[in-house]
Order: C-alpha cells, then structure tokens, then sequence
C-alpha cells in the first residue's frame, strides 16, 4: 500500500480506497460535516460550514435545488466536509469539501469557502485556494458571504480567472431564501415531514442576530457621495470610482429587494443578471441622474420597473397593464378605475397610506409622450383621451425619499419598505386584458 500511493497529484479521478488511504496518513485531513458541530461558537465560519454542509446532505429538496445552481453532479454517493487541508499541495485548511463519487471513484468535487458578519473575501486567499483546486483537478470553487451579487458567476472581488476552476458566489441571504421557498406549500415542498422540520431549525439558527448571516444593510460610501455631488451640482466624471461605487450598491439592493419579495410570496423573484454592465449603467447615471432595475414575479400582472432619480432623491415604481381592446377609451378609463377601487377595498390601509403618491401614466396611440395625472385627477383623462386611441396604462408610486435617498442604511430601509406596500396594495391586486379564445362559429 505505501508503495502504492505516495503523493496526492489530483482529487477528482482518485479511487475510494486511494482517497482513504491518504486520509489514514494525514495526508488528506477533513473532518465530516455536521448538523451540530462541536467546538465552535455561534457565527462562527467552521460552524456555518458544517451546519449549511449537512443541511445539503439532510434535505433532499434543498440538495437539489442548490446542486443545480453549484452545477454539482447528483448522482452517486456524495460525501460532505469541513476544514479540509491538502499537506502534499498546501498547508491551507479550505473551509468545506463536496465529492461525488460513482462506482467507488471520485467523478466531482467543490471547494467552499465561507466569510460570516463583515468579513469580505480575500483576493490572495481565493487565488491560492483556486490554485490549490486546479492541483487536485477540482472544477469548483465556491464562495459564500454576505456579500451580494447579481449572478452566481460574478464574484464580488475582482479577480483574474481560471479557467480550470469555476468560482461561483452566494450569499447567506440567498442560501436561506432557498430554503425558505421550499417550506411554502407548492410545488417543489419538502415531501418528508421529518426534513421539513430539519430545515425549519436550520433556518432558525441562521436568521439569529449572532449567526453571522446578515441581509443588505448598508449602501456602499460612494452611494451618498453622488447624491451630494448631483445635489450640489457637481458633475460626475467617468474615472470616479464612487460613481461605480453607486451602481454596484444599486445593484446589491435590487437583489436583495427580490430576495425579499421571494420570501414573502414563496416564489423566486428575478432581478437582471448584470453582465459587464456596470459600466454602461455608470455612463446612464452620469448622462440622466438615475438608476433602473426591473423585477420580474412569476403570474404578476407585469415586470416592475423600478427606478432611482438621484436629483429628486426619488423612487418611482411601475407596472404595465393593457385595457380592454375591443371596448373604447371610455370604457378603458373606467376598466382602470374598477381595477384601482379593487385595490382600495382590498387593501385599503396600505392603499390609503399610498394613494397621494400614485400617478397614472395614459399611453395614447401616436402620442409623442404618455399623459400623465395623479390619482386624484384620474377623472381627467376623459377629456385627455377624446378622440384618440388609449393603448395601456402605466401604474406608478413616486415616493421622495428627501434625507433617507442619501442615506446609507435609511435608502434601503426605505426602498424595501416601498417595494412591499407598492407590491401588496397595487400589484396583486390588478390584472390586464388578454383577447378572448376564438370560437367556432357556426356555418360559413
């Protein structure tokens, strides 16, 4: 046996009794994850690991709901580790280890590193580990923080990439959405009784204040240097990094702002997957003052479209909905009033708090720009609409947020809060027109 196997040269491809035979001599540690691990305190990052690492490995739903976005394969026998260290490769000890195995031969794996609280990623520590993964043959490296990001494949470091190790992020606010999206009762629940109480203590431990697992709480410090720089007239320049800054705290909130409607409707809400953009938004913001994001719910009446006017240190929310096309604007205008008294008996303290905040925006056939009153003046679009062709109506919640825009903690507190009255007392609450079925007509 020792003649057999000196030194480790990979990972992935290593037979069962290789990989054990390298953990008898130390030269492999791991420790198995566990559900309740011992000698760590609460919020601690082996703690984290363990937990989050067993609850894959306990849950079936959750394992493959999360093996999908890791692009882990499913198949075979699937082992789960912590502190994992290499001594043959590296003194390292990598917070947590995944293996596939398949007729006794390991055909996958995953590194996993985990930051907890404030603690960002280390670019040094996340080269070294992806190097130490490229070594062993591991196609994965994935992170997990609190850090946000718009799209697993963007991390929130800056950091050259490898092209035999995929680094993936989550955040912790992701990870417990998940979760928690499989305890509504819908399609995709957890089936066995005993797992869905497992991932209900899971989820209690990491939403506890000294977990280390935090949502979205502060914009960036270049969020409110452009808003002092645009109210104070002070243009903004291309090579000004708070102006990136901005639209990477931007881009962090709408994620998060979608996570948080996932978990009050219990299903996944999707923000834009934000490619290479932040510099064409920065370029947006510098040339119109304003920021946009669209969330998309699945069955909503339509996309919302969010939008951020740093020079009115306002939010302006909207949906699209069509009115009947086979009836006249007349009767368009009063399909949209029915639709709105719905909302107000439906929610009407949310829809009272929010009403002098509405506007509705008329969009006319050939009109060079939509026609725009406020809710009160809703019975003015009569006369606005004579003799043309109504095509849809925009309905849009405009909030100044005043001191709290510029703020870095008070804008998402704000916004957040928008997001839901606006959702709860508008949004489910309305539908649009759609053409009837055809029907058969009979004879010719």
């Amino acid at each position: 046996m020792n003649g057999t196997y000196k030194e480790i040269s990979n990972l992935v491809g290593l037979s069962m009794e290789q990989f054990d035979y390298f953990r008898s001599t130390n030269q492999i540690e791991l420790q198995p994850a566990r559900l309740i691990p011992q000698r760590t305190a609460k919020g601690d990052e082996r703690a984290l690991t363990s937990i989050f690492l067993s609850t894959i490995r306990l849950v079936k739903e959750y394992r493959n709901s999360l093996f999908k976005e890791f692009s882990i394969k499913k198949s075979g026998k699937i082992y789960y580790f912590t502190e994992a260290k290499f001594k043959d490769i590296d003194e390292s000890r990598i917070d947590g280890l995944i293996i596939v195995v398949v007729k006794n031969k390991i055909i996958d794996a995953a590194f996993f590193e985990m930051k907890s609280k404030n603690e960002p990623l280390k670019i040094d520590q996340i080269e070294k580990y992806q190097k130490i993964a490229e070594k062993l043959n591991i196609p994965k490296l994935i992170t997990i923080s609190n850090d946000f990001v718009s799209d697993p494949k963007y991390s929130p470091i800056k950091i050259k990439a490898n092209k035999k190790v995929e680094l993936l992020h989550f955040s912790w606010t992701y990870l417990m959405t998940v979760a928690k999206l499989l305890l509504f009762d819908n399609d995709e629940n957890i089936e066995d009784e005993d797992q869905v109480e497992i991932m209900r203590e899971v989820l209690h431990y990491l939403e506890h204040k000294d977990s280390g697992t935090t949502g979205y709480t502060k914009m960036q410090d270049g969020w409110k240097d452009v808003v002092d720089k645009i109210s104070n007239l002070i243009p903004l320049k291309r090579d000004d990094e708070n102006v990136q800054q901005a639209v990477l705290s931007w881009y962090e909130e709408e994620k998060d702002m979608a996570l948080l409607l996932s978990r009050k409707l219990g299903v996944l809400v999707k923000s834009p997957s934000r490619q290479d953009s932040a510099i064409k938004d920065g370029e947006h913001l510098i040339k119109h003052n304003n920021v946009t994001s669209v969330l998309s719910v699945k069955n909503a009446v339509s996309k919302i479209k969010i939008t951020a006017e740093f020079e009115r240190k306002s939010v302006i929310m909207g949906i699209t909905i069509t009115p009947p096309q086979d009836k006249g604007s007349k009767a368009r205008i009063t399909w949209l009033t029915k639709q709105l008294e719905n909302c107000s008996k439906k929610e009407n303290a949310i829809f009272e708090s929010i009403q002098k905040d509405i506007c509705i925006d008329m969009d006319i056939k050939n009109a060079r720009s939509d026609v725009r009153v406020g809710l009160k003046d809703l019975h003015t679009l009569f006369d606005e609409s004579a003799g043309r062709e109504i095509q849809g109506f925009n309905i849009v919640l405009i909030k100044n947020l005043k001191k709290n825009f510029g703020s870095s903690s008070g804008f998402i507190s704000a916004i957040e809060n928008m997001i839901l009255e606006y959702y709860q007392g508008i949004v489910q609450h309305v539908s649009t027109w759609s053409k009837p079925t055809p029907k058969i007509i009979e004879g010719e």
